[in-house]
């Protein structure tokens, strides 16, 4: 199996978490619609639980991420740490940026 260059690695995760919440929301949008509850709202609200779930399949799972947290921390190799950490504010950048794009589409307001 053929490495892949890091910096795509970045990228790929980047989308793979903008299409997971974007595609999920969308899609669980749908099901809203044909249920009969309010469309946008549900798009808001599914966009919102979704979002750690896009983040993690965007990694890969968890245990890949932790192997390499371990690996990092007892062999001394602090490069897959470093590594790790990019890939995870990719998908965490991903993840935000369609959050962003959902809160646009729909003008739902959070109360702080």
């Amino acid at each position: 199996m053929k490495q892949e260059p890091f910096f795509i690695g970045l990228i790929e995760t980047y989308f793979i978490a903008l299409g997971v919440l974007l595609g999920g929301a969308l899609i669980g949008g749908m099901a809203a619609f044909l249920t009969g509850k309010p469309l946008l709202t549900e798009i808001y609200r599914i966009a919102a639980s979704i979002r750690i779930w896009a983040i993690i399949a965007a990694i890969g799972g968890t245990f890949d991420t932790v192997y390499s947290f371990e690996r990092g921390l007892f062999d001394g190799e602090t490069k897959d740490i470093f590594k790790q950490f990019l890939l995870i504010l990719s998908a965490l950048g991903g993840a935000q940026t369609g959050a962003l794009l959902i809160n646009w589409l729909t003008q739902e307001y959070t109360s702080s």
